[in-house]
């Protein structure tokens, strides 16, 4: 029979101490590893968000400019949004020198505001995944961390370096509150939805734009009640608050219209009525100047209008089969995020 000593005992005791630290060790940094890799992949994902968000902005741009310059544009952004990772940051680079090359003084007001918007979100994703690459790379560059493997077989993610451009177009700056707006996509049986034609009358000459039926909610008016309301005085129907379904999307905007920059949270509902013909009845003194014409549009002729003249929002044709869609859909709906 083997006799321990207390030596013996001590000497085993504290190697069990030290392999249960170690082990503890180990869990918990490969936890927190795993958790700062998620970090960096839902990082990514916004980045690439805001980047698609930029490229698509970057093609409405396009609409307002000749043929030649308009061509290239449309090529830098969709050679951008098309490229694979590692060939991201260069062609992601060309679409910013390409922009960088506009004159502000004669693009629309509504998309120079976008664009600086989408700058300022593609530089704030960038940095937000930069940090998450940077705090990463630091726990998976640590010896504990390499001498057990605790990186496993994740790749180590890479910094995503392009120049944040500036000078071309300077993001606004809004003071107070957001402008919260109810907006309604009126659909007809068969699928087209009423749009808007319009433009902004201190720009004389521009080719406007096409936008949703709606508008400011009043204080203290409920979404849904400013929804009806907006309704009727643009287009004349009176519609029962219970056919509309929503909000289905949910869409930020910083945008200049009249002289004025406003930071707008738009919320938008759907909803299917008979065909109509629209007859505003309640247009204050601004939008009677502003409306030029009411259409119903199917998908196709949404994708001609739009490489015409810009369409706010600019993924309304990528979204139109999907926001029908809601229209008849059963149970509640939560709202997502659209450019």
């Amino acid at each position: 029979m083997i006799s321990l000593t207390a030596t013996t005992v001590i000497v085993a005791g504290l190697i069990l101490l030290i392999l249960v630290a170690v082990a503890v060790t180990a869990y918990q940094t490969a936890h927190r590893l795993d958790r700062l890799h998620v970090r960096t992949d839902l990082s990514w994902q916004a980045l690439e968000s805001a980047l698609a968000r930029r490229a698509a902005v970057a093609r409405t741009v396009a609409v307002s400019l000749p043929a030649d310059k308009a061509e290239r544009l449309r090529g830098f952004a969709d050679r951008a949004e098309a490229a694979e990772r590692p060939q991201r940051e260069v062609r992601e680079n060309r679409l910013s020198a390409a922009l960088s090359t506009l004159e502000a003084e004669s693009l629309p007001s509504a998309l120079v505001a976008e664009l600086a918007d989408a700058d300022a979100r593609v530089m704030i994703a960038r940095r937000f995944h930069n940090d998450a690459v940077r705090d990463t790379r630091a726990l998976r560059g640590r010896r504990f961390v390499r001498w057990f493997h605790l990186g496993g077989t994740a790749p180590m993610p890479a910094y995503f370096e392009i120049v944040d451009r500036g000078g071309a177009v300077e993001t606004p700056v809004i003071e107070g509150r957001p402008r919260v707006s109810a907006r309604v996509l009126l659909f007809d049986p068969e699928g087209a939805v009423l749009l808007i034609r319009g433009h902004d009358p201190q720009v004389p000459g521009s080719p406007g734009f096409w936008f949703s039926v709606g508008g400011g909610v009043d204080e203290g008016e409920e979404l849904v009640d400013a929804a009806v309301r907006e309704v009727y005085e643009e287009t004349g129907l009176r519609l029962d608050r219970a056919l509309l379904r929503g909000p289905v999307f949910r869409r930020q905007a910083v945008f200049t219209f009249a002289g004025q920059r406003f930071d707008s949270v738009e919320f938008f509902f759907v909803c299917q009525v008979a065909r109509f013909t629209p007859a505003p009845v309640r247009l204050g003194e601004m939008e009677a100047q502003v409306v030029d014409e009411l259409r119903w549009c199917t998908g196709a002729e949404l994708n001609a209008l739009a490489a015409e003249r810009p369409v706010f929002p600019v993924e309304l044709s990528a979204r139109l089969a999907q926001a029908h869609a809601a229209v008849h859909s059963v149970g509640p709906l939560v709202a997502v995020d659209i450019q």
